[in-house]
């Protein structure tokens, strides 16, 4: 057999894109189907329970634990701020009046006659999902969220980190093969998405946080600059919750990379529109891809799933699995019969020579995606 077929990265102009938006639990949905909105909308809201504060009244009002529910000034299910007395006793014949005030503001959830413990529950923490994407309300989830519908331009990268963000696309570098430096960022980038070519370093990224840019996309960035930026090693990569200030997105893999021609035509092209933008990746079962969508007036008539591609002789293709993960290279062989790996599982292989320094291995071939462009 002298070819398979491999998922690689999606580059479309234009594509009918869903993206569910949903609540950690159930709230109120802020919109209608059929509902044309802004990606900054606010589409759904409910309230997470507050944080929960224990205050042990026995011990500070040197009661016995069964004369502590006797001693609240409030009953439970009082709402109270912070500096109300909520629990009194006297002592020394009553000469001394002992007393706990309220540490915050919340509500007197319980009290137990055993331990002498109160419980306070803090406010409920408000939380609001909006759109992420502009474009119409496909489907309304009762008391759960939404499905956004839109179409535009769409793009695929093999690696980011950062939560979800938007901004309008600037291109701060002249060629896909450039590096973003510091001398390109400008007051004016500010809220943007910047698009660089091969390589951003880690001390240029923070200056892109600091100027207030939004995201920063290229083709490659160093894996010791990674563990800089994130204060750790990534272990599994699974991303997207990092509270970094800046979003990360690299199209192509670690390393000086340049951004592949279609990724870098497609984002050229679309030079100051908005785009959305999420670093969330997840590349073991159920893989997730960060992303790029770019909505524009054009609807296609109907969505355009990715094609397979065959993987052959020649194949410019991206390793997806450690210890090699995010290298570049192209197909040299594609052997048709099982070999055994250092697991002992048998699997189909091929043998890929890496664009950066030629050497040739032998890889898993569901450990790849093809390279299109």
């Amino acid at each position: 057999m002298t070819h398979s077929y491999t998922p690689g990265l999606r580059v479309s102009d234009d594509a009918l894109l869903h993206r569910e938006r949903r609540l950690p639990l159930k709230g109120s949905v802020t919109v209608t189907r059929g509902q044309r909105v802004t990606a900054d909308h606010v589409v759904a809201r409910c309230h997470l329970p507050g944080n929960v504060q224990t205050l042990n009244l026995a011990a500070r009002l040197a009661l016995d634990p069964a004369r502590v529910p006797g001693s609240l000034t409030r009953p439970i299910g009082s709402a109270i701020e912070r500096g109300d007395v909520i629990a009194s006793s006297k002592s020394l014949f009553g000469l001394v009046r002992n007393k706990v005030e309220a540490p915050t503001r919340g509500t007197i959830e319980s009290v137990s006659s055993i331990t002498g413990q109160l419980i306070l529950r803090e406010p409920p923490i408000p939380v609001e999902v909006n759109a992420y994407v502009g474009g119409v309300v496909h489907e309304v989830l009762p008391d759960e969220g939404v499905i956004m519908e839109a179409s535009g331009a769409f793009l695929q990268g093999i690696f980011g980190v950062g939560g979800e963000t938007g901004g309008p696309i600037a291109v701060v570098v002249e060629g896909s093969d450039d590096d973003l430096t510091r001398e390109r960022l400008r007051p004016e980038h500010r809220g943007c998405v910047l698009v660089g070519g091969a390589y951003v370093s880690h001390d240029t990224l923070l200056r892109a946080r600091d100027l207030g840019a939004a995201a920063v996309v290229v083709g490659g960035f160093d894996d010791r600059d990674l563990r800089e930026l994130l204060g750790r090693d990534l272990g599994v990569a699974i991303t997207g919750a990092e509270d970094l200030g800046i979003t990360l997105v690299l199209t192509e893999g670690f390393g000086r990379i340049g951004m592949a021609d279609r990724a870098w035509s497609l984002l050229s092209r679309f030079a100051g529109h908005r785009a959305s933008v999420s670093g969330a990746t997840q590349i073991r079962a159920g893989v997730m891809r960060p992303e790029i969508l770019i909505p524009h007036a054009h609807a296609p008539a109907a969505a355009h799933a990715p094609a397979d591609h065959g993987l052959e002789i020649g194949s410019l293709l991206r390793v997806i699995r450690e210890p090699h993960f995010g290298r570049i290279g192209t197909v040299i062989e594609l052997p048709p019969e099982l070999r055994e790996l250092e697991s002992e599982a048998r699997v189909r292989v091929l043998v890929v020579e890496f664009s950066d320094d030629g050497t040739r291995t032998l890889i898993p071939r569901a450990n790849v995606e093809l390279i299109a462009g």
